[in-house]
């Protein structure tokens, strides 16, 4: 009995695929990176960049499948109390992540216009946090949403908010007092703001 239930399911499926009649493009994409950390005191956004590229899989006009792989540098910009010498100083802190993404695209009544929305696994590459005794965790997840209107030549106009879920430092926000009471303290995420272009191929 499961495996019929199963060959129905699989020959169910090979009908749905042949009649959505899917088709794959692949593409390129970069722009500008607005990042920042939260909860560090005298804060300030770091401009940098991301680039990459991308496999849109449309099912019809209005919903496709978009997995990607890009290289993000992000981090954030201000000054810090530096212990050792009494002072303020300024910080520059970089975080380069290599990031795969699923997303999710709804073109509004098939138009150009669309939403998206999706996770985003980042695999740090390498920082600077050294220079200021930190050790950052060397992974993070973040969830991606933004907006873009693509033309029909393929180009993409894209703006996005990917914020980070995982604390930088791996905190996980709870902490206890001395009477043995958990309370929760802030956590530093990565938040990026994304500005870029995109252009996707078309497969004949």
């Amino acid at each position: 009995m499961k495996k019929i239930i199963l060959i129905v399911f699989v020959f169910y499926i090979g009908i749905i695929a042949t009649q959505a009649q899917v088709t794959v493009s692949p593409g390129i994409r970069g722009g500008l990176n607005l990042s920042r950390l939260t909860n560090i005191d005298y804060n300030n956004t770091k401009s940098d960049f991301y680039i990459g590229g991308f496999v849109n899989i449309k099912f019809n006009k209005y919903f496709s499948l978009q997995p990607e792989l890009n290289y993000s540098r992000q981090g954030s910009e201000g000054r810090e109390y530096a212990f050792d010498s009494n002072a303020y100083r300024n910080v520059n802190y970089e975080l380069n992540y290599v990031t795969l993404g699923a997303l999710a695209k709804f073109n509004f009544k098939g138009s150009g216009f669309h939403v998206l929305a999706g996770p985003s696994f980042d695999f740090k590459t390498d920082d600077n946090f050294s220079n200021y005794d930190y050790s950052p965790v060397n992974f993070d997840l973040a969830f991606v949403g933004g907006v873009g209107y693509s033309l029909p030549n393929g180009l993409t106009f894209e703006a996005r908010i990917k914020q980070g879920l995982i604390d930088i430092y791996g905190y996980d926000g709870l902490n206890y007092d001395e009477n043995g009471d958990y309370y929760y303290d802030d956590v530093i995420l990565n938040q990026v703001f994304q500005i870029g272009i995109s252009y996707t191929f078309k497969m004949k």
